[in-house]
């Protein structure tokens, strides 16, 4: 009875600052196929909710909740606006539930749409490299090598560099240190230039 009232408003209510609590707990709590009716009401507006700063809490919540299926086609809705929601406060959120919560084949043109260098982009690249897949770790930590010195004296950048160190495998964290040792800055060592940097240090 109190589902079949909240689903004539589900769009509002989503986006509603008490509303959207109501809609997480369905989904949590519901049926599959009350479940199943709001993943259709969120259908073709996942990126305003993802923007949106209480509809962000309701895509998260469904992402936890609902099929691997209908977990990619709502995925799907963020492809050509990743780095839009990844520099936003409420779609880097909702980037990095999918990267937890989705199937990885699902979450490619993610991958694709990464760049190191961005206050919000760097939590989703942190978060690869601590949940995401060895391959994906290693994609980043390539794109990471000959730019150490570089990254890591840039305010959001260092953080990515430094989980690449704790992250990347026995192999690659060699090849990092190696950079840092052998590489010199003008008549320095990178080293020396990265102990007296506010953030490579």
């Amino acid at each position: 009875m109190v589902f079949n009232e909240i689903l004539q408003a589900a769009y509002q209510l989503m986006t509603d600052v008490f509303g959207n609590y109501v809609i997480q707990k369905f989904f949590e709590f519901g049926s599959l196929d009350q479940k199943l009716a709001l993943a259709t009401r969120i259908r073709g507006h996942v990126l305003p909710l993802a923007l949106q700063m209480y509809g962000c809490r309701v895509i998260q919540k469904a992402l936890e909740s609902i099929s691997s299926d209908q977990q990619s086609e709502m995925v799907k809705e963020l492809d050509g606006h990743v780095l839009k929601c990844v520099k936003d406060q409420n779609g880097n959120h909702v980037v990095q539930k999918c990267i937890e919560c989705v199937q990885p084949q699902s979450l490619q043109f993610i991958i694709d749409a990464f760049k190191g260098q961005d206050q919000y982009g760097n939590y989703v690249i942190q978060h690869v490299l601590e949940h995401g897949r060895p391959e994906d770790k290693s994609k980043i930590v390539s794109e990471i090598r000959g730019k150490v010195l570089a990254l890591s004296q840039h305010k959001f950048a260092s953080n990515v560099v430094e989980k690449c160190v704790t992250h990347a495998s026995r192999a690659e964290r060699a090849l990092l240190i190696d950079e840092v040792c052998c590489q010199n800055d003008g008549p320095h060592s990178a080293l020396y230039t990265m102990m007296k940097d506010q953030y490579a240090n």
